[in-house]
């Protein structure tokens, strides 16, 4: 078996998140009082109690979703399960690379924590709300949608790309409002099975996003990024990275990027991988992955049942 730690984005938090974790073994515990320190806030007990509207808030859910990731591989890790030596490869859903690069050292946990809530308001600032919009376009091929968002960007002078592939023909499209309306339509009329508005605050991952990355790119340059443990393979490029400077540049271009999940799934089956591992809150990335490769084994590590189950057979 080869190995893989997957990290999921947002979209995964829940009430509740991370918190028989926190009853249940001190590190977990420990990793939720550190996010905490860090942003001078109990974003922990808005985790395990809500309420929702506040949790769902990006610049919330966004280190909420990373600190319930690192609190799992935490955990593993006391457990005797070496991250190193049994896992080839890590990657994350969007904000869940911030994840992996947490779990695996190339930033520190309570940087993580700063960079996320940095990114959440940045990404939240970025578009006056009601400017953008993102869609789920279900049933088109990738390059069918990129010509519908060429065209519909070329109609009303506006920004509309593909933010997210996510496999299974299913692909998120971002930019602004008129245009990504305009797509929706298109892509109906083009056979798609379901074209709908999805109730984002932001267009993510699209050109519209420029200011929220020129805000990273200064936030990253504050911070010590080292060389991570275990290779990570990135949104952007779709390969496996361990130079600290480069690493830090793709987050930056992430921003504004591809989230190229479907991808990054298909580069993990060919490259020797057998296994995922989801690392946190929720079962989104195990799921899209089964509707990827039929031929991977998924499985989603988030209770502290589910590290004792995966301890059994991975220790």
């Amino acid at each position: 078996m080869t190995l893989a730690f997957t990290f999921p984005g947002q979209g995964s938090q829940a009430v509740g998140m991370g918190k028989e974790l926190a009853e249940t073994y001190t590190e977990a515990k420990a990793v939720f009082d550190e996010v905490d320190e860090a942003l001078g806030e109990k974003l922990s007990a808005t985790m395990f109690d809500g309420p929702e509207d506040v949790l769902t808030l990006t610049a919330n859910a966004q280190p909420a979703l990373m600190a319930v990731s690192v609190a799992v591989a935490r955990v593993l890790a006391a457990k005797g399960f070496d991250l190193k030596s049994k896992v080839s490869f890590v990657a994350g859903h969007s904000l869940g690379e911030y994840a992996a690069h947490a779990a695996v050292g190339t930033f520190s946990l309570a940087d993580t924590a700063r960079l996320l809530r940095i990114r959440g308001n940045a990404m939240q600032a970025a578009v006056p709300v009601g400017v953008g919009a993102m869609a789920a376009i279900i049933g088109l091929e990738d390059d069918a949608v990129k010509a519908i968002c060429t065209n519909a960007a070329s109609a009303t002078s506006g920004v509309c790309q593909i933010a997210n592939d996510n496999g299974g023909g299913q692909l998120v499209i971002s930019g602004s409002k008129v245009a990504v309306e305009t797509a929706a339509e298109a892509a109906k009329e083009a056979g798609a099975k379901r074209a709908l508005l999805l109730p984002v605050s932001a267009p993510f991952h699209c050109a519209l996003m420029q200011p929220a990355a020129e805000a990273m790119a200064k936030a990253l340059a504050e911070v010590t990024a080292n060389a991570p443990v275990v290779p990570v393979v990135t949104n952007v490029n779709v390969a496996p990275e361990t130079d600290p400077a480069v690493l830090t540049d793709l987050l930056v271009k992430q921003v504004t990027g591809q989230v190229r999940w479907r991808e990054t799934v298909e580069w993990f089956g060919a490259n020797g991988v057998t296994t995922l591992a989801e690392i946190g809150s929720g079962k989104v990335l195990t799921g899209l992955a089964r509707r990827i490769n039929r031929d991977l084994a998924g499985v989603a590590i988030n209770t502290p049942a589910d590290i004792e189950a995966f301890l059994e057979t991975n220790a």
